[in-house]
């Protein structure tokens, strides 16, 4: 807001010439061109099929406004091992990421080293869960390890590039701090970088773990283990009154989640 000059009035605001707006006019331009040309690829045109199935869509609705509870302790216990799921993959990952974080920082690692890491990174990232999860089932076998697998390689990619970017904003005074006293460069990096980067490390594996506890249901669709089994079950049986208890049970377990992780990185940062 402009404040008022010395007789009481408010000037008008600055203006812009139209070279100066000439870089937001094409960000918003391609933008608007960018979705223009999605519009056929992504199939918008069949939003109105969504109102004219009308006798399955009531059918659906039916079955989800009436849940089924008689199988309830089981949908607990398949979502209880989802999130033990969930929680290993995250630990795993934690593990693996913090080394490679570090490697790829490129304030603390040679260019020759990070760069690597770096694309190394980027390839894990690329696969998708459900692919890694594949390839574990052919080397486990169906069940929990092959989901935990799947999450802890995923996330460690995320959580490195996460990890690194923090690493490289932090502040070189403590770091400097610690060399002046003669101290190796491990200790620079236990003593000038991990302070400061320990909560927003602690926050975003939280936000990873709340994701997962998610991607951990995905991939029991393919046999890793957890609810999603249930899940993709009863979709291919039409029994949408069960899917709905499901449904349920997953939205109590993740919301539970959130709130618990919530209150952990108010006491953190």
């Amino acid at each position: 807001m402009t404040a008022p000059d010395a007789s009481g009035a408010i000037p008008p605001a600055p203006s812009r010439t139209l070279l100066q707006r000439t870089p937001d006019l094409l960000v918003w331009g391609g933008l608007i061109i960018l979705l223009a040309i999605a519009f056929g690829p992504a199939e918008l045109n069949k939003l109105p099929l969504l109102f004219a199935n009308s006798a399955n869509m009531q059918e659906l609705a039916r079955g989800f406004l009436s849940p089924d509870p008689s199988n309830l302790g089981l949908y607990i216990a398949k979502m209880w091992q989802t999130i033990q799921m969930a929680i290993w993959g995250t630990f795993l990952a934690i593990l693996t990421a913090i080394p490679l974080s570090l490697l790829a920082s490129r304030n603390i690692t040679p260019w020759f080293i990070q760069w690597p890491i770096r694309r190394v990174l980027d390839i894990v990232r690329s696969i998708p869960d459900l692919v890694i999860g594949m390839i574990f089932l052919v080397a486990v076998g169906p069940g929990p390890l092959a989901g935990v697998m799947a999450l802890a390689i995923g996330t460690s990619g995320v959580l490195a590039k996460l990890f690194s970017e923090a690493v490289e904003s932090i502040d070189k005074g403590p770091v400097e701090g610690v060399r002046a006293t003669g101290a190796a460069r491990l200790h620079e990096i236990v003593w000038g970088v991990i302070p400061q980067v320990a909560p927003l490390w602690t926050s975003y594996a939280l936000y990873r773990f709340e994701s997962n506890s998610r991607s951990a249901t995905v991939l029991g669709l393919i046999g890793a283990g957890g609810i999603g089994q249930l899940l993709f079950d009863s979709l291919n049986g039409f029994a949408y009154s069960d899917t709905a208890m499901i449904v349920i049970v997953i939205i109590v377990a993740v919301i539970g989640i959130d709130m618990l992780s919530q209150a952990i990185r108010s006491r953190l940062l």
